[in-house]
């Protein structure tokens, strides 16, 4: 087995040198992806030819794909950047209400005595009035924040801890920070976040799989404690090319990649880009809540998003990023008064907590908000259609029902797309179903990385032996 990977590696490098399209790169690895995957690849062709009906959490690959529909009912998400901002004004609004107020009360009604003094007749109602609204602004998450979720208790509560990191210097001129947790000598987990999050997101996955596996968590260049590439561009391509030098880093091998939204992004497009090293170190990809191209064509109300792109969400984001000093102080404001906080209750389900509806709401708060201005202008670029079709290992596809953002619809096509995949479909939960049902992800994720860890040692373990025969025999 390990002569025909060889023989495959060498045939994949003449076609490259050929200058081939990447199509006919991947192409040329189907058959060391075969020598590889044989036993996974045979099962999950059996699966996936099975009638659709034959479990709930898979999906048939004779289905008729179609794109999803161009609006829905309900409110959508790429837009979370409009809302934002719409909050962010009616809270502006009531600060500035306050200050007229306030204003109004120290100028008083000016009269002349009969001694020709002048008098201020002052309403006191407009000082205190101007005195709440004022408290509202500064401090209204307060009373915000615990209208929107459920009380925590000893297990959903999320602290945005950091562990004991390294930087690592990257292709693209990024300073990537890196942590690793647990057992080194265990099965490796590669987790990268969501848009507008960074690393300490991974609290409840840390919690529930860190016994078994060793958790490789990085923050994505710009968010977090990584510095972007000097060039200044965010987007899914270059971030693939900084998961790569991660990979490179950590040494992964048999190692199983886990991406939410922009991850599961980044993780396609490093398919797509860097087959080989997708084929020789991964065992396996688990996709959270993303979808497969530009966020906006995804997302509920899609044609209203469409037609909204030029005219309102590219100069919301050019101005985000030309004045990035000032609406990184309005963001501020904006969290302390509580609007952040309905603007990303938008992104939970029925059942988030105050800990998790705040923690989204701190990250995207603190992390550069010109990058994440950039980082959505690259991904309204962004296209990865069709990459998952030239992986060959396992893949597991989770979706929640009630995602806005990127509507299970598009993990649904995912999951058509990619040969021996599983698609879960959770309900009650929107675009951070990670964090919502916490439980039901990670024991999902737990089962598929074993197996799928397991399957590819014991493939090497079988070439190695195979290997060592054909060399005897010689």
């Amino acid at each position: 087995m390990m002569i025909k990977l060889a023989w495959a590696a060498q045939s994949c490098s003449r076609r490259e040198v050929e200058g081939r399209q990447w199509r006919h790169h991947a192409e040329c690895n189907l058959g060391l992806a075969r020598a590889r995957w044989a036993p996974l690849f045979r099962s999950a062709r059996a699966s996936l030819t099975a009638p659709a009906t034959a479990t709930p959490e898979r999906m048939s690959l004779r289905a008729v794909r179609q794109p999803p529909p161009a609006s829905d009912d309900r409110v959508p998400m790429p837009l979370l950047v409009i809302l934002r901002l719409l909050t962010s004004l009616a809270s502006l609004a009531i600060l500035g209400g306050a200050a007229y107020l306030a204003w109004s009360w120290y100028e008083g009604d000016a009269s002349h005595a009969a001694d020709g003094s002048l008098i201020r007749t002052r309403e006191d109602w407009q000082i205190w009035v101007a005195a709440v609204l004022l408290a509202v602004s500064l401090l209204g998450r307060f009373l915000v924040a615990p209208l929107l979720g459920r009380p925590d208790d000893n297990d959903s509560k999320i602290v945005l801890k950091r562990g004991e990191g390294e930087y690592v210097n990257t292709p693209t001129g990024a300073k990537v920070y890196v942590e690793r947790h647990g057992d080194r000598s265990k099965p490796m987990l590669i987790f990268t976040h969501g848009w507008g999050l960074d690393s300490t997101v991974w609290q409840y996955a840390k919690r529930d799989l860190l016994p078994d596996f060793h958790l490789v968590l990085w923050d994505l260049p710009g968010l977090g404690k990584s510095r972007r590439g000097v060039d200044g561009h965010v987007d899914p391509a270059r971030f693939a090319v900084d998961l790569q030098a991660v990979m490179d880093f950590v040494g992964a091998k048999n190692a199983v990649l886990i991406g939410h939204s922009i991850g599961g992004m980044t993780i396609q497009t490093l398919v797509r880009d860097a087959p080989d090293q997708v084929l020789r170190n991964v065992a396996g990809i688990v996709l959270l809540n993303t979808t497969f191209t530009n966020p906006i064509e995804t997302v509920a109300g899609s044609a209203i998003f469409k037609a909204l792109r030029w005219p309102v969400l590219e100069p919301v984001l050019f101005l985000t990023r030309l004045l990035q000093p000032l609406v990184w102080l309005d963001a501020w404001r904006a969290y302390l008064s509580g609007s952040a906080h309905i603007a990303n209750r938008i992104q939970f389900g029925r059942s988030v907590t105050h800990s998790q509806l705040n923690a989204v709401t701190l990250l995207g708060t603190r992390n550069a908000q010109g990058n994440l201005a950039r980082g959505n202008q690259g991904m309204f670029r962004w296209d990865a259609t069709g990459a998952m079709r030239t992986y060959f290992g396992p893949v597991l596809v989770i979706g929640g029902k009630l995602d806005l953002a990127t509507k299970i619809e598009a993990s649904r096509i995912i999951a058509a797309d990619a040969r021996g995949s599983k698609l879960i479909e959770v309900d009650g939960v929107n675009h951070n179903g990670f964090l919502e049902n916490a439980p039901a992800y990670n024991q999902a994720i737990r089962t598929f990385a074993t197996e799928a860890i397991s399957s590819a040692v014991a493939s090497d373990v079988a070439g190695y032996r195979e290997a060592i025969g054909q060399k005897n025999l010689a």
